[in-house]
């Protein structure tokens, strides 16, 4: 089972999808948000799926962010050991951290409009996880792999110039309306085969420009939990995105980046495909 929203954009219902046919789950939930994954509305859904029927949703529909607005998105930067060597940096010795503005989420297909100020917008495919349960100071990662509800693709668009020849923090180039495409599911975790070896592709019109494998996560998404919730609080809902493997246009000699017109389609195992148009 597949959790998805469906709909126009900011009028986006619950759903989900099993064997390919997509479900309205709005009678019985108002949203994938906060409030149903801290109420242990996973398990409820299983049991209300199990004893009643939903009306279909036709699979031309659009499909929104499978969570709703969370109350942070958290990223891992420099988390794959291919893409630190590509960067030509030190393996980082802990999770480096960064955020990106909630209002950043969009859809998986949603056109992006690159800023009128860019000249450097670059894709960066990327292994989402949701939370499960409010949390904070766990014991270890025993403990964050128990607060993980599942699994998403993160596309963490990145504006290379307002991130990195601008002062201060990255969030800067990462924070651009649109720049948070997620989905087009969330897939519960025990439906993830190997969360530590997943296929990630990502191509620009028609290109492949990352290929790589979660295998080589530096840090793994159930110490990032612990990690994390050392220093913060994470809520239920929430999205942390735990960093993509190489082949960035930054990593190019010269550097590649999006243009108008471009198209750009994402890809990890068993978590399903992103396409999005940049304009």
């Amino acid at each position: 089972m597949k959790l998805i929203r469906f709909g126009s954009k900011g009028s986006e219902k619950p759903g989900v999808e099993i064997n390919r046919e997509r479900f309205d789950c709005s009678e019985y939930f108002q949203d994938w948000n906060h409030d149903f994954f801290q109420n242990e509305g996973i398990s409820k859904l299983k049991q209300i799926v199990k004893e009643n029927t939903f009306p279909k949703v036709d699979n031309s529909i659009r499909l929104g962010s499978p969570i709703a607005r969370p109350g942070m998105i958290m990223c891992i930067g420099l988390n794959y050991s291919d893409h630190v060597k590509e960067s030509r940096m030190a393996i980082p010795k802990e999770p480096v951290l960064f955020m990106k503005a909630t209002n950043t989420l969009s859809g998986p297909n949603d056109d992006v409009k690159i800023p009128p100020k860019s000249s450097k917008t670059d894709w960066e495919v990327e292994l989402g996880i949701v939370i499960n349960k409010d949390c904070y100071q766990l014991f270890n990662e025993i403990e964050g792999e128990a607060h993980i509800a599942g699994y998403t693709i993160v596309h963490d668009i990145s504006e290379r110039e307002f991130q990195l020849e601008k002062e201060g923090q990255w969030v800067k180039g990462k924070s651009c309306p649109g720049f948070s495409p997620v989905g087009p599911y969330l897939v519960l975790k025990e439906h993830v085969n190997n969360v530590l070896n997943l296929n990630m592709k990502l191509s620009v019109n028609g290109k492949i420009m990352q290929n790589g494998s979660s295998k080589l996560m530096i840090f793994k998404p159930d110490y990032i939990v612990y990690y994390l919730s050392q220093f913060m609080k994470l809520e239920a809902g929430d999205l942390i995105s735990t960093g993509t493997p190489p082949g960035v246009g930054l990593g190019f000699n010269p550097p590649i980046y999006l243009k108008r017109g471009d198209k750009v389609i994402l890809e990890i195992e068993g978590l399903g495909t992103q396409k999005q148009h940049f304009i």
